[in-house]
């Protein structure tokens, strides 16, 4: 086609712009010729034991569930959604079969995507740069309750704790409702909030990488069918 598609990193090969193009549209063909070869083949059974992370978007994880579930039906799903912290362990140990990992760093396994991570607050709810910043926070040992109080710090910025929570369920109820100032991966936007900035005197945040990592000890077949059912669902 006369075009690059890759071009090489220090830790290997990395799409170009036009090579992200040619995969959008090719992972669908892909999608409907192995649908076409299933006709051939024997179904899945078996069982797997699959780890989310909580801050997924809802329809991402309804996305990978459902494709999953309608091209594997005779296979016995376990999902797990939490903190990914000790997705790693589980994944070497065998307790989990299949995980997307994510987290500042890059987490190891199959790169998956890269999403912004943002300060975010409800709409129209106004915040003095005076006053200290309350904020919402995660109350678990990973990234989430760490990044915001660390960037504030950087910057000399007040704050407090507002609210806490275990889960990013009722992180993100606290965040609608005014209560507080937290921050989030971009999709997890929804219409009630907005993103803040630098001239709201709010500073620049890193990125969140999200790998998959596959067990040693899992039947590749079920973990295959797993990650690809992952990968079409982060596409769409």
């Amino acid at each position: 086609m006369g075009i690059t598609l890759f071009e090489r990193v220090a830790r290997g090969m990395n799409l170009t712009p036009a090579g992200e193009m040619l995969l959008a549209r090719a992972r669908p063909i892909i999608a409907d010729i192995r649908e076409a070869a299933s006709l051939f083949r024997e179904p899945l059974t078996g069982s797997i034991c699959v780890g989310f992370p909580d801050d997924y978007d809802d329809g991402i994880l309804e996305s990978i569930l459902i494709e999953f579930s309608r091209s594997h039906p005779s296979v016995q799903v376990l999902a797990r959604s939490g903190c990914t912290s000790g997705y790693a362990a589980a994944v070497g140990t065998g307790e989990l079969d299949i995980a997307v990992c994510s987290g500042l760093d890059d987490p190891g396994g199959e790169a998956l995507d890269v999403e912004q991570v943002v300060w975010v607050a409800r709409k129209e709810r106004s915040w003095s740069k005076e006053e200290a910043v309350p904020l919402a926070i995660l109350d678990r040992p990973c990234y989430w309750r760490d990044l915001p109080v660390q960037a504030l710090d950087a910057v000399g910025r007040k704050h407090r704790v507002a609210f806490q929570s275990s889960s990013f369920t009722g992180l993100q109820a606290a965040l609608r409702a005014g209560l507080a100032i937290g921050v989030l991966p971009k999709s997890c936007l929804c219409e009630d909030l907005d993103v803040l900035s630098e001239r709201d005197g709010f500073p620049s945040l890193p990125s969140s990488r999200r790998s998959i990592l596959v067990s040693a000890h899992a039947t590749e077949q079920l973990t295959g069918a797993m990650a690809e059912a992952i990968r079409n669902a982060c596409l769409e």
